[in-house]
């Protein structure tokens, strides 16, 4: 699995830059800090063209440092026209020192705040949420946000520990989505989903092993989408908050997916279903 904490900077001698353009080895964004419950952040990491771009252009989001090989720049203001920050022009080794060898930053790294959170009570009366119980691996939950901003999913309700912050890596898979689905950082998701019960939700567990298929369980919003971890699937208090636990009946072989991938036919199915 992928780090998706950015690693501290190398030590440089900072130097005033020329013409605009930032000194070759400029100190990068700094370590995250966490000050509030475990999976929170105080800065968030985001790279990408994709990700950058959806940033920028949420007003939400407050951007605190901005870094850009020469092409990048150019290609931001051809989308933008007038930056909301002003960019360090840097070499792509600049960026690429800062980051997990296997990143693919495309000449951009943006540090900025991260976005609130909203609560259980705030959700629409009519939402469609997603529930996550203890997916870790920040490519598969980057994906689920991806496909939740395709689906106009509400909200995504994880806990606040055993899952990853919403920065890095989780970032740059979500490829613009966390600028468009926010997260519902809870302590304890059991209690939460009494919370969500108590609001009219209907809760619909997601388990290969399921009792009925999921088309054949009549939806209704407000509805939320439970998803467990590969291997481990719903741990058992979760499986007993939901209202129903579900399958998808698959005609193959192989009756599992990858959960993201199970999230978005789930998603699919669901909003089919519900019109």
């Amino acid at each position: 699995m992928s780090n998706d904490k950015a690693p501290p900077a190398r030590q440089t001698t900072r130097q005033q830059p020329r013409k605009g353009k930032q000194a070759s080895g400029a100190r990068g964004p700094r370590p995250q800090r966490r000050s509030g419950p475990p999976g929170s952040i105080d800065v968030a990491i985001i790279y990408g063209w994709h990700p950058v771009v959806e940033a920028l252009a949420n007003p939400r989001r407050r951007a605190r440092r901005l870094m850009a090989t020469e092409n990048a720049h150019k290609r931001l203001l051809e989308r933008f026209g007038r930056l909301p920050i002003t960019p360090e022009i840097v070499r792509p080794a600049d960026i690429d020192r800062l980051l997990e060898p296997d990143a693919v930053h495309q000449g951009l790294l943006l540090e900025a705040d991260p976005l609130p959170s909203p609560t259980i009570d705030s959700l629409p009366a009519d939402s469609l949420i997603l529930v996550l119980d203890q997916i870790t691996d920040p490519h598969n939950v980057g994906a689920i946000v991806r496909t939740a901003a395709a689906f106009s999913v509400a909200a995504i309700v994880t806990t606040a520990r055993h899952s990853p912050a919403a920065t890095g890596v989780l970032a740059k898979s979500a490829s613009g989505g966390l600028e468009h689905v926010p997260f519902v950082v809870v302590r304890n998701l059991a209690e939460a989903m009494l919370a969500l019960r108590e609001r009219g939700f209907q809760l619909v567990g997601l388990d290969s092993a399921g009792p009925t298929p999921l088309g054949d369980i009549p939806l209704s919003r407000p509805l939320g989408l439970v998803l467990g971890a590969e291997g481990k699937g719903l741990r058992q208090l979760t499986r007993e908050r939901c209202s129903h636990l579900a399958r998808l009946d698959m005609p193959g072989a192989i009756k599992s997916l990858n959960v993201s991938n199970a999230a978005a036919i789930a998603l699919y199915a669901a909003s089919r279903a519900l019109g």
